[in-house]
């Protein structure tokens, strides 16, 4: 098989899945998970053959396919690789068959629509994440939008429609403006006399002014911050994450909200260098103010959901000053925190769901000593909240402190120049590593320790054998993302720089410099 095919197989691999499924009789659950896991475990190998295919020598596009789709204006089926969608691609697929073994037990009826939705959603998140035309991208993007409603709204909890509103109503609002500065560009370039095109490459050669870089940066700005989330758009984000079933949760924070943060590394920053300048303070505060108000937040919680909710905006906001820090060792540090994340986020929603489907609470106070009644869930449990932590030999550790050390190497260049706004903003930053630490050990003190303690008057029993398998998988993850990051990160250094390159230039027209 060629590897020019892979991203092809890859990509619509979910689909035919999801067809498939269809043509299954209702009631044959077992049947239905036994083809979505082998399906998705297909393409999780055929992701490791990318992985393994791809040249860390070459910084451009590699595996590229482009079909004329709408010739007429310019739209292309136009996919390919680098190192900025590599690694998010091989985790969603790691992710997949991961997610059909959690949702055994978490999932009981409507098991084929379930199954239909999780490989459709599968294929949307690929899709954005290969697509190299921003039509393409905006397409797969709001399909995104879709499975997720459906699997909150049906499987999620006592609140599912007003967490599913409220996703939607946010989400669409951002994706909303950001159409709107797709169709400017896409005009933009007919001006120039080129053919019509939305390839990112076309959109990137268009010369745009200073002032309509302001707006357009906005439009995109606000709707990928939606997505990471950032404060003060992260309302959505706690409320989806409760309502929505363990697998909806493990999706929503092992993929999802990586499309805000690679949004903003693949077409935000790079499309708009000069606008950067300008709102850069900007985000960049909005990012530490992320990170450490997400952890406060989440040390006051009594929801054991909603601490895993709020740590997520509190960790996503390291991957974006290890963008905005414009330092290769940040933006290294930023590609590998969003993996690190989508792993460990992972596994401690999992967690959550394991202890929920035994005790039917997320009340934090309702449990203790579960060290003593669940002794393997215990290690786990203490495995995943060390890496999220950021214990050294952890993937944690590798993503955060990359990104800091971006950040202070930035700030302290700044300094030097008369500005301290930076390098007083990676101080702050680096705060949140002990705010970090203080709430998910203050988590783990009270759940596993201390008095035994379960919610009424169950017996806990302990992990089965099919959650330890995918406990384990994500453990190894871990720590040879944290012991063996230099695969990953050669990878990834090709597209950093062009990253860089094209975040310090300019696109403003010659005649207007």
């Amino acid at each position: 098989m060629s590897d020019t095919l892979l991203p092809g197989l890859i990509l619509w691999l979910p689909l035919v899945g999801a067809l498939l499924l269809l043509a299954v009789p209702r009631g044959a659950d077992q049947l239905v998970r036994t083809v979505t896991g082998g399906l998705l475990l297909v393409q999780f190998v055929l992701a490791m053959k990318l992985y393994a295919a791809f040249d860390p020598a070459v910084s451009g596009l590699q595996f590229a396919t482009q079909v004329p789709w709408i010739p007429t204006w310019g739209i292309s089926y136009f996919i390919g690789v680098d190192g900025a969608n590599l690694l998010l691609i091989v985790l969603t697929a790691f992710l997949g068959p991961l997610v059909v073994l959690g949702a055994t037990s978490s999932i009981t009826r409507d098991v084929r629509r379930f199954h239909v939705l999780l490989l459709l959603l599968q294929f949307a998140m690929l899709g954005a994440l290969f697509a190299q035309d921003l039509f393409l991208f905006y397409l797969f993007w709001e399909g995104m939008l879709i499975p997720m409603f459906f699997m909150i709204g049906i499987w999620g909890g006592a609140r599912r429609a007003y967490a599913t509103m409220k996703f939607v109503l946010y989400t669409a609002f951002g994706s909303i403006l950001m159409l709107a500065a797709v169709l400017w560009l896409a005009i933009a370039v007919e001006r120039q006399g080129s053919a019509p095109s939305f390839a990112f490459t076309d959109l990137l050669a268009v010369p745009v002014s200073v002032q309509a870089q302001h707006w357009l940066f906005a439009a995109f700005a606000l709707s990928f911050a939606i997505k990471v989330p950032m404060v003060p758009v992260h309302t959505w984000l706690p409320d989806a994450h409760v309502e929505a079933p363990t697998p909806g949760s493990v999706i929503l924070a092992g993929v999802l909200l990586k499309m805000g943060t690679y949004g903003f590394m693949k077409l935000g920053i790079p499309f708009f260098p000069d606008a950067l300048h300008t709102f850069s303070p900007w985000l960049m505060t909005l990012a530490v103010v992320s990170i450490v108000w997400g952890a406060c937040l989440a040390l006051v919680q009594s929801d054991i959901k909603k601490i895993i909710a709020y740590s997520s905006i509190s960790h996503l906001g390291y991957v974006m000053i290890g963008l905005l820090s414009l330092e290769l060792a940040g933006v290294q540090g930023a590609i590998v925190q969003m993996v690190s994340h989508g792993i460990v986020a992972a596994a401690l929603f999992l967690l959550v769901g394991m202890v929920y489907e035994r005790g039917h609470t997320r009340e934090l106070a309702a449990y203790g000593g579960l060290a003593r009644q669940m002794p393997v869930y215990a290690v786990a449990f203490v495995v995943f909240t060390l890496a999220s932590v950021g214990l050294p030999t952890t993937s944690g550790f590798t993503g955060e402190f990359l990104a800091l050390l971006g950040t202070f190497s930035a700030g302290w260049v700044q300094h030097l120049d008369g500005s301290n706004l930076t390098l007083g903003l990676a101080i702050v930053a680096a705060s949140g590593v002990i705010l970090g630490a203080l709430y998910m050990l203050r988590f783990a003190l009270t759940f596993l320790f201390g008095p035994v303690k379960a919610p009424h008057d169950v017996t806990l029993t302990d992990l089965t054998g099919r959650e330890r398998l995918v406990l384990a998988v994500l453990a190894v993850a871990v720590f040879w993302l944290g012991l063996f990051p230099e695969g990953a990160m050669q990878r990834t250094e090709g597209a950093a720089r062009a990253y860089l390159q094209a975040a310090t230039s300019t696109r403003v027209p010659a005649d207007a410099r």
